[in-house]
């Protein structure tokens, strides 16, 4: 039996969908319910679909259930791999009525969305996500997209899924370092919105690094919490919504300049967020004890708290000139106004931020 501990609705209109969180929901929780066809193709790495397929397939009783199996990583995030997926669609003949599943990461959700979105100009799709980083972050707010040789996420669209199923026992088999990425995304929500949940979050870190089920269900709810009230009031990122990119710019930045794959996500993004923070101190807009706050959680959660040793400031500048928030060639950055308050801003001061760059650059 599966222990449903958590359901929350992403409220968009007529495109609102639930994330269920729970104990033991793969393959005893019906999914059936949100396919309006007959056929399922479920999508997935070959690290993940060895140990979860066959329990995902049983939660779709009834339907014609397809699968293909993805070579799993961040170098693979890419038109030859999104190409598998339209290659199993056409061959196993599957038509716009089908229902695409993700179960897997952030780079299967990614692109499962994305397929999702383009085959047949748009067929419904659904989110299994199994690691912490795709289950607090991406499998929510219908971003969905590939990577470019020359940026993280430049191709793709926004597509809502249909539903978010969150087992916290696949957290289980994770390795420790993609349990810490993920808590890099968890940190930012209470950097960017919610003091109160940092505050938790410094009592829980240790429990969490230690995978207490009972501590990741919560810190899961809040995180999807925050996420899907901001994907409510800005589903296409034109404000509020680029706040969630805090520390983004920098962490993609390095993902692209380490070779997509070397450093996770989460890693990129935990050092991201140090320098955001470092920046917003010396704007003036946190206190050197707010930073030493953000680089002691950071760190607890065992996040890398420096960029590549070999990255200079010019690699992290070229590198940040195709970031998607950048308006008229203008660099677009979120910053600190506060602990639990954020904002996309293109004032910082040029000084600062290259003070911030020599900082953290080892050369």
């Amino acid at each position: 039996m599966y222990n449903l501990l958590h359901e929350l609705p992403v409220d968009l209109g007529d495109r609102s969908y639930p994330i269920m969180i729970g104990e033991g929901m793969l393959g005893e929780y019906d999914l059936s319910g949100y396919v309006g066809g007959s056929q399922v193709m479920i999508v997935t790495n070959d690290v993940v679909g060895p140990l979860y397929l066959e329990q995902a397939r049983d939660c779709f009783p009834g339907k014609s259930v397809d699968t293909v199996v993805l070579p799993d990583g961040e170098k693979h995030k890419d038109w030859q791999t999104l190409n598998l997926i339209f290659d199993a669609l056409l061959e196993k003949r599957h038509t716009r009525k089908t229902t695409l599943v993700a179960l897997g990461g952030g780079v299967v959700g990614d692109m499962t969305g994305f397929a999702a979105a383009s085959y047949q100009r748009g067929v419904p799709f659904i989110q299994i996500p199994t690691t912490l980083l795709s289950q607090v972050d991406s499998s929510v707010g219908g971003k969905t997209g590939i990577n470019h040789p020359l940026g993280k996420n430049m191709i793709g669209a926004f597509h809502q899924p249909e539903a978010v199923l969150i087992d916290t026992d696949t957290l289980q088999s994770l390795p420790p370092r993609e349990v810490s990425a993920g808590l890099a995304e968890v940190i930012k929500y209470g950097l960017i919105r919610d003091a109160a949940f940092l505050d938790w979050l410094e009592q829980a870190i240790d429990p969490l690094v230690a995978r207490d089920n009972q501590a990741l269900a919560e810190a899961i709810f809040r995180s999807c919490a925050c996420k899907a009230d901001v994907v409510a009031q800005d589903e296409r990122e034109n404000g509020l919504r680029a706040t969630l990119n805090l520390g983004h710019t920098f962490g993609h930045a390095m993902e692209t300049f380490a070779g997509y794959g070397n450093w996770l996500h989460g890693e990129a993004v935990g050092t991201g967020m140090i320098m955001a923070a470092d920046l917003s101190a010396r704007e003036g807009s946190i206190s050197q004890d707010d930073y030493d706050r953000i680089v002691r959680i950071v760190s607890r959660a065992s996040l890398p708290a420096w960029p590549p040793t070999n990255m200079t400031p010019a690699d992290f500048m070229n590198l940040m000139a195709v970031d998607k928030k950048n308006v008229d060639g203008r660099l677009r950055l979120v910053l600190l106004r506060s602990v639990g308050d954020a904002v996309v801003t293109s004032d910082a001061s040029p000084e600062n931020l290259a003070a911030t760059l020599k900082a953290f650059c080892r050369q």
